[in-house]
């Protein structure tokens, strides 16, 4: 049974005033991640490690130059369909919440489980994903 909605409410609302693009349905992912260039897929969750860790590196992460040309999420035990329509993008990675996933045209480029995030500090989680970022959103990155 899903979490109920007024629980996750203010977590969703943490990613989308990021810039989110919320996916809800199995469409929604699917639409989201053949938009051109690089998409940054949140599974999102209530576990303390996405609200202390990476939500708040995600928000520090999105302030680098270099950064994803669609950030998406989708919500882990809330948004069922959406989300293990997600995870059948991030081949041979076995389901995990929070986890943050880039891809360029549906392809899994980087990934960062739950046991990455659980170990370090919002600041690390950041430091990751910038230079994730700088790997495969700088405009040279682009070109390949």
């Amino acid at each position: 049974m899903p979490y109920p909605e007024y629980l996750v409410a203010p977590m969703r609302q943490e990613l989308v005033a990021l810039g989110a693009r919320e996916c809800r349905t199995a469409a929604d992912v699917d639409s989201a991640l053949q938009v051109p260039g690089v998409t940054m897929m949140v599974v999102n969750s209530v576990c303390g490690c996405a609200a202390g860790k990476a939500r708040p590196g995600i928000a520090q992460a999105l302030q680098h130059p270099n950064r994803p040309d669609t950030l998406a999420t989708v919500f882990a035990g809330a948004d069922i369909e959406a989300t293990d329509r997600a995870r059948e993008y991030f081949t041979s990675f076995p389901p995990s919440s929070p986890s943050i996933a880039l891809l360029r045209d549906g392809k899994l480029l980087y990934m960062i489980e739950r046991r990455d995030i659980e170990q370090r500090t919002a600041e690390a989680i950041a430091d990751l994903l910038t230079m994730a970022f700088d790997r495969y959103c700088a405009p040279a990155a682009a070109a390949r």
